[in-house]
């Protein structure tokens, strides 16, 4: 049996199928009873909305998870990675909402109890698109833990805490100013508000003292907003009002009296130095409503119009009640002025309506209790954040935190366990559903219609997801979580939550085997890794209104998942946002192609040793020893030809490193360290090193299998080295390596190349391969400068003042003779320097010339050497511009970018000796 690989590299035809097996045998499931304590990796999934698709973000966020989660797994520690979809209560609500009415039906219609049955219906026929396209990615995750933030598990563990809270005296009901959103009809809170500047106008306007004495002036960007005002303030250090405090105005077009306070929010420098105060509909009012005790006197309904408070201009939208109320101040000859106004206009972030601060009554949690453990836990450094300068954007935020608003005005969510008695008017908070109220014993109950706040049970994840409340071995194990890798814009929203809720509730849940828990124990995870923001090519943040919105899906079935993979971890730079571009993509396809090439070159090789020696069909796994070995090693160490000896040692610098950066959250360093291995060392050299040693007949003996034996170990080791970023092609490659006899069921279920510090003997290898490379890479260059046909193979004469080094090239004539590396066909060393012969190549440990004459006629080789000094000339600019061009590093893949530097450091050499070729044939 034959070792085959399609001719091309298909990903297409090999994805799936992985992505199938993978999840049909279960390779990333985990059993709890099996899990070493203290050597476990575990890693929560931000769990994606249910109505969504994958953007380019949460293929990011999710290559830099699974390539973390892989490699863990693979270093043989006992991994979790947990996924879920979030239940997405205003989002959901709003497409089903839209479903509804292209059938002519509206929710009410319905009713909520069939409402919130056609969103489970909705879940269940449309809401896991995300994880298929998460399985078709390959996401490594246990998908037999998979949850649903409204699964009837973690929706008793919600309930279970709200009543917590609220018998601890955190949660309470009261009315606030909310931002509510007039379309969504329901409270959103700060973090849910986009601002946009936007051109607008500042309105003056006089209110008339009733004591007829004149005018105070107020300024106002909301006119509409006057028809609810109790008060005007000024700045009690004011000198221009401290004589009017005290004393009434008129309300333009209300007609109505009401008093000029004093109150340090008024700032002096805005407008006139005097506001008007409307405490229903202005977070700063409400508070010296409160203050001042003045009456809350709301002039809006839930949609944004004007209610009957609002007097002859109820019924009106808020902005048609604008511009009635500015046309009748003005007939009314109140209106002073209007001036151009620059805006911060606050936008509800899911339908972009233009929120409205109102009164409302609504669910609040006391969080300053919450908030002081959550600071303990970072300040103590049980959390860590990379990049570390978030963990000051996090504690900036924690110090100035206000209570949370945790209800929303929707039908699907989880509902507030809390039921209002008809009889006593009282509340009872429960964990079941009351027959009786528990004030009178009433039955008269009717629950609180309003749901949490999404945020609310997606904070608790962490231990909910692991059995609590119950007491579990998951948690005794899995808790806290190892990682959190997520994006900056949920810093707020989902991560300073998620350590708020798990430093209070599992401070007190006891440990493993019932001892006490550590303050340390309690926290949601030990390190948060704040990933970067994918753009576009042109670093424009990716919007749909922008139309450079980029399809995950639709990039992966161009290029192939790994190709996609691979370019996020290599723009993966801390601290800088990845300008996403295909033109990048396609470059690492190219890798992909030229892994998939060597691979079919290497079992082209074992086939004909398997042929000659009439070998057993197991030769390829005899030869690389069963996968026992993490690092390769070259055969007789000392005795090893150099090359085997180098790559070896070069190999186990590189996975050395590769762990380094990867222990760092430094994926473009580990990414790109493995493809200069991969393409560069691997490809680009040994193989073609050990081409010529690739012998299998009885005259060669053992060396042929010796050098493939070789060749497949280092391979092997590679395709690991590799397969946390490009997990598809190297697991198709691998099975084929073992022809479906592997060591394991998956190349992610074998070992890492965990690398080590170089020895004595490695480091010499390298530094010996290094000067022969150069030494090649010499004489190549002049080969080409004599445009010597690449067959052709040519003597040199050499000076090389140390024996060593002349022992070096002694040693290793063949590789120089070799036509894939110098063509060389005769080394003569010289007794003395070489320098001021034509076309010397010098290095600090030598001088080489390329003995090679052909007659010319002077006037064509003059011709032609000044054809080519002007196309060096022309070329070498070109190259200068480009490298200088930051655009053009950004976009263009890094062996495009490699290439045009080691162009253009070989046109810094080629271009003096054309010219003095040129000098010498001109003479």
């Amino acid at each position: 049996m034959s070792h085959e690989l399609p001719k091309t590299y298909d990903p297409a035809a090999i994805e799936p199928r992985w992505a199938e097996y993978w999840e049909r045998e279960k390779l990333f499931h985990i059993e709890t009873a099996d899990a070493v304590p203290g050597k476990v990796f575990n890693i929560l999934l931000p769990p994606p909305n249910v109505t969504g698709n994958l953007h380019m973000g949460h293929m990011f966020e999710h290559t830099e998870s699974d390539i973390l989660v892989r490699w863990h797994r693979m270093r043989g520690e006992s991994t979790l990675w947990l996924p879920g979809t979030d239940h997405a209560g205003i989002a959901t609500q709003m497409l089903v909402e839209r479903q509804l009415a292209s059938e002519g039906v509206k929710r009410l219609d319905l009713g909520r109890e069939k409402f919130v049955a056609r969103v489970w219906e909705w879940r269940q026929h449309y809401g896991g698109n995300i994880l298929k396209q998460m399985k078709r990615l390959g996401d490594s995750v246990d998908w037999s833990r998979e949850y649903f933030t409204m699964d009837e598990n973690l929706s008793r563990a919600v309930r279970e805490v709200f009543v917590r809270l609220y018998e601890q005296g955190l949660i309470y009901r009261g009315e606030y100013i909310v931002n509510w959103c007039p379309r969504c009809l329901t409270a959103i809170s700060d973090l849910e508000v986009v601002h946009e500047e936007q051109n607008g106008k500042l309105y003056e306007i006089r209110y008339p003292l009733v004591d007829g004495e004149g005018y105070v002036h107020i300024a106002t960007t909301r006119p509409e907003t006057m028809l609810g005002d109790v008060a005007v303030a000024v700045n009690p250090n004011d000198e221009r009002y401290r004589h009017l405090i005290g004393k009434k105005l008129r309300l333009p077009l209300m007609n109505r009296e009401i008093p000029i306070i004093a109150d340090e929010l008024a700032n002096p420098e805005f407008g006139t130095g005097a506001v008007k105060v409307t405490p229903a509909h202005d977070p700063n009012d409400f508070i010296m409503g409160k203050r001042h005790n003045l009456p809350m006197l709301k002039i809006m309904d839930d949609s944004a119009r004007i209610n009957a408070a609002g007097g002859v201009y109820a019924g009106l939208d808020r902005y048609e009640a604008r511009t009635r109320v500015l046309a009748d101040l003005a007939a009314q000859d109140f209106l002073v002025g209007t001036k151009e106004h620059v805006l911060a206009l606050g936008k509800c972030e899911r339908c972009k309506t233009v929120i409205e601060p109102m009164l409302s009554m609504q669910w609040f949690l006391k969080i300053q209790p919450l908030a002081d453990k959550a600071i303990a836990a970072v300040e103590q450094g049980h959390i860590r954040f990379t990049p570390e300068n978030y963990k000051t954007i996090y504690l900036n935020w924690m110090y100035k935190i206000y209570d949370w608003c945790i209800s929303r005005q929707l039908w699907w969510g989880h509902r507030i366990p809390a039921w209002h008695c008809g009889n006593c008017r009282q509340m009872t908070i429960a964990r079941h559903d009351p027959a009786r109220c528990t004030h009178c014993g009433s039955t008269d109950l009717t629950q609180e219609t309003d749901v949490l706040d999404t945020w609310f049970s997606s904070a608790l994840l962490p231990f909910t997801t692991l059995g609590w409340p119950e007491h579990t071995r998951d948690l005794d194990i899995f808790y806290p979580t190892t990682l959190l890798i997520t994006g900056f814009d949920i810093l707020f929203f989902w991560v300073a939550r998620m350590i708020m809720m798990g430093c209070h509730f599992m401070q007190d849940f006891p440990a493993a085997e019932g001892n006490p828990r550590a303050f340390a124990e309690s926290v949601p995870f030990r390190e948060v890794h704040i990933h970067a923001l994918v753009r576009d090519a042109e670093r424009q943040k990716m919007s749909k209104t922008k139309g450079n919105v980029m399809d995950p899906i639709a990039v992966t079935e161009k290029y192939g998942t790994d190709a996609v993979r691979f370019t996020l971890a290599a723009m993966a730079s801390p601290g800088t946002d990845i300008a996403f571009n295909e033109s990048r993509t396609e470059g690492y396809r190219n890798f992909a192609n030229k892994i998939w090439n060597a691979a079919r070159f290497m079992f082209l090789n074992i086939d004909r040793a398997t042929e000659a020696n009439g070998a057993s069909s197991d030769l390829a796994r005899h030869l690389i020893g069963e996968g026992k070995t993490s690092n390769p090693t070259a055969d007789g160490t000392e005795q090893a030809p150099l090359p085997d000896r180098w790559i070896a040692a070069q190999f186990q610098r590189t996975a050395f490193k590769v762990n380094q950066s990867l222990a760092e959250y430094r994926f473009d360093e580990a990414a790109n360290l493995v493809y200069q291995f991969f393409w560069g060392d691997l490809c680009d050299w040994y193989i073609e090193a050990v081409k010529p040693r690739l012998d299998f007949s009885a005259e060669a003996g053992e060396s042929g299998r010796a050098a493939l034996g070789h060749l497949m170990r280092v391979f092997e080791a590679s395709l690991r080295l590799l397969s946390p970023f490009m997990p598809f092609i190297t697991e198709e490659i691998w099975h084929a390596l073992y022809r479906g006899d592997a060591p394991a069921k998956s190349i992610a279920l074998s070992r890492y190349p965990f690398g080590a510090a170089l020895s004595a003997a490695q480091q010499n290898a390298i530094t010996e391969m290094e000067l022969l490379q150069k030494l090649i890479v010499d004489i190549r260059n002049r080969r080409a400068e004599l445009k010597i046909e690449p067959k052709q193979k040519v003597p040199i004469r050499i000076f090389v003042p140390q024996s060593p080094t002349r022992a070096l090239i002694e040693a290793n004539r063949d590789l120089l003779a070799n036509e894939k590396m110098a063509g060389v066909d005769g080394v003569e060393f010289a007794a003395s320097s070489l320098a001021g012969e034509p076309g010397v190549q010098a290095a600090n440990a030598y001088e080489v010339v390329v003995v090679y004459e052909k007659k010319i006629d002077a006037a064509v080789e003059r011709e032609r050497l000044s054809k080519e000094l002007k196309k060096l000339e022309g070329e070498h600019a070109n190259a200068q511009r480009q490298l200088g061009n930051e655009s053009f590093l950004a976009k263009a893949p890094p062996h495009v970018v490699d290439g045009l530097r080691r162009r253009h450091a070989e046109l810094e050499k080629l271009l003096p000796k054309t010219r003095m070729a040129l000098e010498e044939v001109s003479r």
